[in-house]
């Protein structure tokens, strides 16, 4: 049962088996494979960050999905606190969407995380029934001479082996807990992102200095163009809101698509 303290993360896969029955506050989206993750690993109440919510509502269609599974859930507004910064969530973050479970615990949009965490602790929550199987998706878009060009749904799927290439992911462009060594596993020739409504202090699109520092080409794609979550939608949807200065030398202009940008990086080479 939920009666201990909260967790406060910087993103759900920091969750772990020691995490079940208790209530988490995690700094990812609130896409459904963020829920997904959180389920699998049976937290009794979830606070996520809306990540703008933006196209097709994708940065919180994790809440939905959990409110079919009776798990009471809720965003932060991307407004109100950083995402990727679970202290600054518990610390600034005001709630904008609720699902129907934390609605009957009295959950409201306005109301304070800190309320919000101390209200599911208090009911006493039971864990959440692990879910089935899901996978995050990764896939080879394309070559190009010997830079290949990968779609990942999450930053996390990025590997050793992907150093030199490109990688399009669905993930948020915040770094976690601002620590730029977050921003990228490998050296690659350039990412993409999604900037999650951008928000406050600029949280969304903070890995694009960092990587910029590691002469990375890096931009994000608005979270109106393409479905926080989901690389192929930042592929064949996005369009560019905000570039790095390594970007920017190699052509790359806000208002391209993904796919003009990619051709730009290519062409600078």
């Amino acid at each position: 049962m939920s009666d201990a303290a909260p967790l406060v993360l910087d993103s759900v896969t920091q969750l772990d088996a020691s995490s079940r029955g208790l209530v988490a506050c995690c700094a990812s989206h609130g896409g459904v494979y963020a829920a997904w993750y959180a389920a699998r690993l049976g937290v009794a109440g979830l606070i996520l960050h809306d990540a703008g919510i933006g196209r097709e509502r994708a940065g919180v269609g994790g809440l939905d999905w959990l409110e079919g599974r009776f798990v009471p859930a809720a965003a932060v507004s991307h407004h109100s606190a950083r995402i990727g910064d679970g202290a600054d969530m518990q610390a600034r973050g005001v709630l904008s969407i609720v699902n129907g479970p934390a609605t009957a615990l009295g959950l409201v949009p306005g109301m304070p995380v800190r309320a919000a965490m101390a209200r599911l602790i208090a009911a006493r929550l039971p864990a959440a029934e692990a879910p089935g199987a899901k996978d995050e998706a990764r896939q080879d878009i394309a070559t190009d001479g010997p830079l290949r060009i990968i779609a990942l749904d999450s930053n996390g799927l990025v590997t050793h082996e992907d150093a030199g290439h490109i990688v399009v992911t669905g993930s948020h462009g915040g770094l976690l807990g601002g620590k730029p060594a977050s921003a990228v596993k490998a050296d690659v020739f350039a990412a993409i992102y999604n900037d999650a409504g951008i928000g406050i202090d600029g949280a969304g699109t903070s890995r694009l200095p960092a990587l910029a520092a590691r002469g990375i080409a890096a931009a994000t794609v608005s979270c109106f163009s393409a479905r926080i979550g989901d690389g192929m939608s930042t592929w064949e949807d996005g369009y560019v809101s905000a570039l790095n200065e390594v970007a920017i030398r190699r052509g790359g202009r806000i208002g391209h698509s993904t796919r003009d940008l990619v051709a730009c990086l290519l062409e600078s080479l």
